[in-house]
């Protein structure tokens, strides 16, 4: 097997980490945004409120996105468990 072969793999491998990664990510980042600003405009220098409406938000957004997040990881190692026939052979 040519190690193009396997770059390729690892390649496929690293954007649906990325994908999956940013998907839940995001969001929180977005929140965190909106509450460093609103503290900054209010002086609230409170560390649990930042922590508690990212945490939310990622917990929402796992729970809205798990099915499709489920789906990407099963859909890349059902294709990398087909593979193993072309790798092998």
């Amino acid at each position: 097997m040519q190690p193009e072969y396997f770059v390729h793999v690892f390649q496929e491998g690293l954007y649906t980490v990325l994908v999956i990664v940013s998907a839940i990510l995001l969001p929180g980042l977005g929140v965190g945004l909106l509450v460093a600003i609103f503290q900054a405009a209010t002086s609230i220098n409170e560390q649990t409120l930042s922590f508690l409406p990212r945490l939310l938000v990622t917990l929402l957004t796992m729970g809205l996105l798990g099915h499709w997040l489920i789906r990407q990881l099963m859909d890349f190692t059902l294709e990398l468990v087909a593979r193993i026939p072309v790798i092998l052979g």
